[in-house]
This record gives structure tokens, sequence and C-alpha cells, in this order.
């Protein structure tokens, strides 16, 4: 059984590991692997047809923990223990939940936290909630002793302290009401020494990608105590054709480098000689915390492609990246246009296309009717059956979008045209 500190407004964890309130989804994952000697049965859970509506929640089933993130930002926003049996809980070093032998009653949350303001009763739950500043504990109770709420928690009476009614779920959050709430910033704990994608323009001109101008977050280095001072925002631009060691003083070292081994889409090159296998391997820099790939070339070690992920649950590639706060804009033709826009953003004749955007109206916007996407089979060689299915890969302009079953988009990749060249450094 797992044994945890709570500390209300920040955490749930131990002096081993925590999860944290704005942790992003990939850490809290991470965690969960790192112990799974100890934390069993860890499922996840999303909606498939509408990901960016409903949460995406990490269930400890076997330790009655649910960790609940922001579907759009996928960080976390409430830590939910929702079987106190199942789990030990203390608070400043003294356990006010170690079953069987301490009982999160309401006499012991008043010993262990102090006073509050009143409680809340929900009379179609029949469920008392006790909220403290960024913590809140629910307790059910029978509809007989709501008119003794009216005081507050001292004035519920009960026949006897057998009767007492115990804690059912508890949540820690961030601010003063749990319906509310939102999830914080990534905490400077959760940094590690890397940098956080706030905004990633891509700069177009006449329809083809010049430069990605990227707005990133890091920790500072300075003395600075409070954490708004140690929170740094740079800029830093990128342009095609640009070598590794441009790439690397702008966005510091890859997470990793990963050579490629075979091009499964060159049969699709009109290239004669597509099929003859190169001496050498082009190669990309995978930036995991800023949701990107760079395809360098082999033989010039130059910028060829860039890969923009959105990390939408239901894909092959699910967080193995963070998400890319990409803004491409494209112009179009308002013409051909019949839809209707939703959520996508329209700036005169330019269409902003955007993590979030729905790939019927881009398509609604720029491809043509006769235009086949190509579909992408994924497996890996251990396991040769891909659960979330085939992808589709439309090519427009100078952008490949990967569009998954839902609407959704996957990735962007962005390459340069045969016979163009850039001039852009940073």
């Amino acid at each position: 059984m797992l044994d945890l500190e709570v500390q209300p407004e920040r955490s749930l964890g131990n002096e081993q590991w925590e999860f944290i309130l704005g942790m992003p989804f990939h850490q809290a994952v991470a965690i969960t692997q790192r112990q799974d000697r100890l934390v069993k049965g860890v499922q996840v859970w999303y909606s498939d047809q509408t990901p960016l509506q409903m949460d995406l929640v990490i269930s400890l089933s076997q330790d009655g923990i649910r960790l609940i993130f922001d579907p759009v930002l996928q960080r976390l926003k409430i830590i939910e223990v929702f079987n106190m049996g199942k789990v030990k809980l203390k608070y400043c070093g003294v356990h006010f939940n170690a079953p069987p032998n301490v009982s999160p009653t309401i006499e012991q949350i008043d010993q262990s936290f102090g006073a509050t303001h009143p409680g809340v009763y929900d009379t179609e739950k029949q469920l008392f909630t006790l909220n403290f500043r960024g913590l809140s504990f629910s307790f059910p109770i029978e509809s007989k002793f709501e008119p003794k709420f009216t005081h507050g928690l001292g004035s519920i009476q009960f026949p006897s302290r057998a009767s007492s009614p115990v804690v059912s779920k508890m949540c820690i959050y961030a601010g003063h009401g749990l319906n509310d709430t939102r999830a914080p910033s990534i905490p400077l704990n959760c940094f590690h020494g890397n940098c956080y994608t706030d905004r990633v323009d891509i700069i177009r001109e006449n329809n083809s990608t010049k430069a990605l101008k990227f707005t990133v977050v890091t920790e500072g280095s300075g003395p600075g105590k409070l954490a708004e001072h140690r929170r740094h925002v740079i800029e830093r631009t990128i342009a095609f054709s640009q070598s590794c060691e441009d790439v690397t003083s702008c966005l510091g070292c890859p997470s990793k480098v990963f050579y490629k081994a075979e091009d499964k889409m060159k049969i699709h090159s009109p290239d004669a000689h597509k099929m003859v296998r190169s001496r050498s391997s082009d190669f990309f820099y995978n930036y995991v915390t800023l949701g990107l790939d760079i395809l360098f070339d082999a033989n010039t070690n130059l910028v060829k492609k860039f890969v923009l992920h959105t990390n939408f649950p239901g894909h092959y590639n699910f967080n193995m990246y963070y998400r890319c706060e990409f803004r491409i804009p494209v112009k179009v033709d308002l013409k051909r246009h019949k839809g209707t826009l939703g959520s996508e953003i329209l700036e005169g004749d330019t269409l902003i296309i955007t993590p979030y955007s729905k790939w019927d109206i881009i398509e609604d916007f720029l491809r043509k009717p006769d235009e086949r996407p190509v579909v992408l089979n994924r497996s890996s060689s251990t396991n040769t059956t891909n659960p979330f299915g085939s992808t589709f890969c439309y090519g427009i302009h100078d952008m490949i979008f990967e569009v998954i079953q839902n609407n959704h988009i996957a990735s962007v990749t962005l390459y340069q045209p045969t016979g163009t060249t850039s001039q852009s450094r940073t």
C-alpha cells in the first residue's frame, strides 16, 4: 500500500516521487513506469471522438488514485483519491488516513487540518463537501443530518462516534474551488533542464515555409527565489539549410538522435533511382519537450524537414512527444470555402492552422477534391498490431498533414520544395 504525503494546492507523493499540479502528462506516465513494482493497474482514459473536450485521466485503480489532466494543455489539474481504503495519507508528517487503524472521519479531518469555512451539502447526491484552500473532502451523509450543516463542521451531530461519516473522496487542486480550477503552469521542479514550447510561429512567404520562430519557456539560472523570476521566455528562429551547430546553439541538445534506416515514402517519389539504397542515412534531432523533430540531410548536415507533433490520444505516437503549439498561416481563397469556421482562426484571407484545427475545415479551404491521401500504417518490430488503426497523409503546398480517424491532425511535416533555398539565419 502506498504511503503518501498530501500538500494542498500542490502535490501528492513521497520522498522518491510525487505527482505535482501542473506536471505534464508525459512526466506522470514516466513516474508510473519507474514505479511499476509498486504502482499497479494503470489505465489511461480519454475520448476518441472529442479529445479536446473530455479530460485526460490516468487511473491508478489498485491504489485508488486518479490524475486528471486538462485535455488542451495536457497538464495535471486535479489529483483525486477516490478510494481511501487503498492508500495511506498523511499531512505534515502525521497520518489522517491509514487503514485499518486510522479512518478519515469528520473528527479526524477537523483534528488534522483545523478550522475551515462551512461545508456544502448536495441533497441530490447526499454528499457533504468540506473545502480547504486547494483541498476538498467529500463525505456521504444521510439527508436527516442536513439541517445541522448551516453552522459549519462543528455543528454536525451523530448518534455515536462509530456512526461518524468517513471521507469517500479527496481532491487536490489549485485555487479556492474545485469547480473552477485550472491546470497551473509547469512547476519549476518539473523542468529538469528542459525547454517547453509556448508558441511556434511558422514564417511563410508566397505559401512557402521560410523559417520557424520558437517562443520557449525555460528555467533560468539566476539567484531569484520567486518562481516568476526564474522562469525565462526566450525566442529563437530556425530556417531550412541551417547546420546542426546552428540548431543546437538555438534549441540546445536534442532529447535523442535518430538515424533513418529506410524511407517507406520513397516509393511516391518521381525519381528513377528512388528504390536504390543510399550509402548514408539522414538523421533526426528529436526534441521531445518541444514536440518537434528536425531532419538533417546525411551528406550536407543541413536542415531539410521539420515535423510538428500534436500528441493526441488515440495516435500511435501518443506520449512520445509533448504537444507543439504551432501557428501556420496559409493564404486561402475565401470563395472556395462553403462550410463554417468553427474554432478556426481566419485573419483576412489567411487561415491560421493550429494543433486544434479540424482537418475538414483545412480541407475545405486548401485541398482539391481529386487529391487522394496516402494511407500510413504503423507497427513495431516486436508487436505487429496497431490498435489505433491507419492515418491519412495529405500534401498541401510544402506541408504534409497526418490526420487521425477523429478528424484531428496528428502531425505536420514542413519541407523545402526541390530547387528552393533559404537565406534566413538566427
